[in-house]
């Protein structure tokens, strides 16, 4: 972890650089170019408003918003998923690298993520511009969001590792991805709430560690609840993302000798 840090440091120009690029890239062949990044989420959100306020009429929650309320959810999620969704083919897109450089294939997934979290820091002050709209005024628990930011990157980026180098020998891997992501976006409180569910199996909806980030980003904009007043979520949060991150990084360097072979 420390040779790893330290060549990420040491390699930050680099770094910086392939963000710009696959940045640029994503969306140069595109009329609208980078502001497809920004639109089409914003598009996914005013949809879910207007089905489920407008069509569904539902009413605030817990004397609060509706349309915040949402966005407080929807977009950690957008995040998430943009993130581990690129990450898982972070080594397939970019294999000239892997196959024709000396060069560390393990910032690639870190790449991806950094790419997604431009789009995140600007749907967050997206979100707070909302917040202040409504007549919200600034609190401190809106600091929380950079650590519920910084668990959302850690936990994405061992996912990705794990199937960035899976995806390589087992292409249908990019699929079970997409499924997962689509499955765990209905299963996860995003758009519904977690009080919703008979209090007997709310245990095995916060098994899922992405009901921490999404309730930490609410618990942050609008219950004003710190992080560790929820110690046991916490702990559970940080354990499992510890083991994924772990067994990503065995995975990852096991597989990694192999990956110009395959590619």
């Amino acid at each position: 972890m420390y040779k790893f840090l330290k060549d990420i440091f040491s390699n930050r120009k680099l770094l910086l650089s392939l963000v710009k690029n696959d940045f640029k890239q994503k969306y140069l062949a595109s009329y609208l170019g980078i502001a497809w990044a920004f639109l089409q989420p914003t598009f996914t959100i005013l949809i879910f408003w207007f089905v489920f306020q407008v069509g569904f009429k539902s009413q605030p929650i817990d004397n609060f918003p509706f349309i915040l309320w949402l966005i407080a959810g929807m977009i950690p999620w957008f995040f998430f998923a943009d993130a581990l969704s690129n990450g898982t083919n972070s080594i397939i897109e970019n294999s000239y690298l892997v196959k024709k450089v000396v060069f560390r294939v393990s910032i690639l997934p870190i790449v991806k993520i950094s790419s997604a979290l431009y789009i995140h820091l600007f749907f967050i002050a997206f979100m707070l511009g909302m917040f202040l709209f409504y007549g919200y005024s600034f609190e401190i628990y809106w600091l929380q969001i950079v650590y519920y930011m910084f668990a959302t990157i850690i936990l994405v980026l061992g996912l990705s590792w794990i199937t960035s180098s899976l995806v390589v020998f087992l292409r249908d891997i990019g699929q079970f991805v997409s499924m997962c992501i689509q499955f765990g976006f209905w299963l996860t409180p995003v758009f519904w709430s977690i009080k919703m569910v008979p209090e007997k199996y709310i245990w095995v909806i916060e098994l899922n560690p992405l009901v921490y980030i999404i309730n930490g980003y609410r618990d942050s904009l609008i219950y004003h609840k710190w992080f560790w007043e929820n110690i046991n979520m916490t702990v559970y949060f940080w354990f499992i993302t510890a083991v994924i991150f772990i067994l990503s990084s065995l995975v990852f360097r096991k597989l990694r000798p192999h990956f110009a072979d395959v590619l």
